[in-house]
């Protein structure tokens, strides 16, 4: 996305003494808000429906500054509108596909040239299990490996100058209770696929991957965690598997936000809702955590 035409510039009064600035002409034809200076900036990965979208509604209730993220510009712009006009918080969008590394870098560059602040990374973009066929990215790469996990370490990555000048800040990993041990001889899964192993290793993928990141940020006030919301959520993505929902987005967002917001969180901690949970083994074999870390970073270039 690229910013064009000349900007107008204006300043909104918003409140007794909150000012923001506007530029009339903005990504994809919206209005982009700044954050003002000590409103806590939160960006959500999938954002423009189910969790995710509950998510950053409830953040902007409660004033933060949301960073949309998603593939539909109208979903997107209709979401900022909605959290604009319901207040006190704000927000913008910004649209990326995660099956492109390219779209991924993309977004974490305009975010570090547009923003100064990140206090929380939600990586909770996700392709589920259906259909039961193999797909590859724009890259080559097993699809769901790099929407559920591989963009978000690659986004991560990318964030952290930020996300360490914005200390206390968080990095929440939404994953599942569906864990399958990532066979490192075939991690695309060439043979034997099915949709449900590749969702369920890629879920696993991002809760060594915030074990990793707890082990890098020993010492800092940076906190990575992940986390199964719910079981079955009422979402598109449970409905189009075929399965009959068992919770609703209410509950799935209530856990993550209970991950953002308490004070009694963990680094690295997994949680099965709102509770402390206990993932799959491979989660804390160490030089299984090393081969994905090695692996990852030569896909992503990442470092």
């Amino acid at each position: 996305m690229h910013f064009s035409g000349i900007y107008e510039y204006r300043f909104v009064l918003t409140g007794v003494f909150s000012l923001l600035f506007i530029i009339s002409q903005g990504l994809a034809g919206q209005s982009v808000v700044v954050p003002r200076p000590d409103q806590e900036v939160i960006l959500v990965t999938g954002s423009t429906g189910g969790l995710g979208r509950e998510v950053a509604r409830r953040l902007g209730s409660q004033g933060a500054h949301v960073i949309v993220h998603g593939r539909s510009s109208e979903r997107g712009n209709e979401l900022v509108e909605e959290i604009i006009a319901a207040g006190p918080g704000s927000a913008r969008f910004y649209r990326a596909d995660f099956a492109s590394l390219q779209q991924i870098r993309a977004l974490g560059e305009r975010i570090l040239m547009d923003y100064g602040r990140l206090d929380v990374l939600v990586n909770n973009a996700g392709f589920g299990s259906a259909p039961n066929e193999r797909m590859v990215s724009e890259d080559g790469h097993e699809l769901r490996f790099q929407v559920n996990y591989l963009a978000g370490f690659l986004l991560t990555k990318l964030l952290r100058p930020l996300i360490v000048s914005s200390q206390p800040s968080r990095i929440v990993n939404v994953s599942s209770a569906a864990q399958t041990a990532i066979d490192f001889d075939d991690v695309m899964i060439e043979k034997n696929f099915s949709g449900g192993r590749a969702y369920a290793q890629s879920k696993l993928a991002q809760i060594l991957f915030t074990l990793d990141l707890a082990e890098e940020f020993q010492g800092t006030d940076v906190l990575p965690v992940s986390l199964h919301p719910a079981t079955y959520m009422d979402t598109e993505m449970v409905r189009r598997a075929g399965v009959e929902p068992r919770t609703t987005v209410d509950e799935g967002a209530d856990a993550v936000m209970h991950l953002i917001r308490s004070p009694d969180i963990v680094p690295g901690q997994y949680f099965r809702g709102m509770e402390v949970g206990n993932p799959h083994d491979q989660a804390h074999d160490q030089g299984a955590r090393n081969l994905l870390r090695i692996l990852s970073e030569g896909l992503t270039g990442a470092r």
